[in-house]
């Protein structure tokens, strides 16, 4: 039974990065936080599952990186 709302797969949904520590680097490259640009930031609402789960793997690598 339907309430009247589109019907999402619990599969397509993508948690946010977001950690609500919303602060940008010196250079205004990323946040400190989750790591993403602010177009990125921006884009999130607006990016499908797939580009989502892309974002996030893109994410480890940075996180990855900026722990060497």
């Amino acid at each position: 039974m339907t309430d009247g709302l589109p019907q999402t797969d619990p599969a397509a949904i993508v948690p946010s990065p977001c950690v609500s520590v919303c602060k940008l680097t010196a250079d205004r490259a990323y946040c400190i936080g989750c790591l993403r640009t602010l177009e990125e930031i921006r884009g999130w609402k607006h990016m499908n599952a797939d580009q989502k789960r892309a974002l996030l793997a893109d994410l480890e690598k940075r996180q990855a990186a900026a722990a060497e």
